[in-house]
């Protein structure tokens, strides 16, 4: 379990807006919807199925497993799209366009495909937001 401690800023129901330190992680990180970095550290929201309060200092887990899908969905994909979107490019434009310089057809190939992945995965997430087996826990209320 990926586990940080935190402090409860406001309860909607049952889920719940925690404070937690910010990590230097946390500048490159591109996971939309599941926290916001402010100054005082990031805001991320959980589940409370302990109903914690505001003000309470709890411990929120995520499912290694569920890291590690989100990474992929994030990472992965939009690396995989811009790597193939180039190949496939350099080879169609070696096959059929042959005035065209292919390496000027692969950048233009590869860049296409990893805008219309990077849009699919800005999509997707939003629809994974709303999932509960998605979202952080909150574990237990430390005090």
């Amino acid at each position: 379990m990926i586990e940080e401690t935190g402090v409860v800023i406001s309860t909607d129901g049952i889920i719940a807006k925690v404070l937690v330190q910010k990590r230097g992680a946390c500048e490159g990180c591109s996971a939309t919807g599941t926290c916001s970095v402010t100054e005082e550290g990031m805001e991320i929201e959980a589940l409370n199925p302990h109903q914690a309060k505001a003000g309470q200092k709890v411990r929120v887990s995520i499912k290694p497993m569920t890291y590690l899908k989100g990474t992929m969905l994030v990472y992965g994909l939009p690396l995989l799209a811009l790597i193939s979107g180039a190949v496939i490019g350099k080879n169609i434009a070696e096959k059929l366009l042959l005035p065209f310089n292919s390496d000027l057809a692969a950048a233009v190939a590869g860049f296409t495909a990893f805008g219309i992945a990077f849009l699919f995965v800005r999509v997707f997430s939003k629809n994974l937001e709303s999932k509960a087996e998605y979202k952080p826990v909150i574990e237990e209320i430390i005090s």
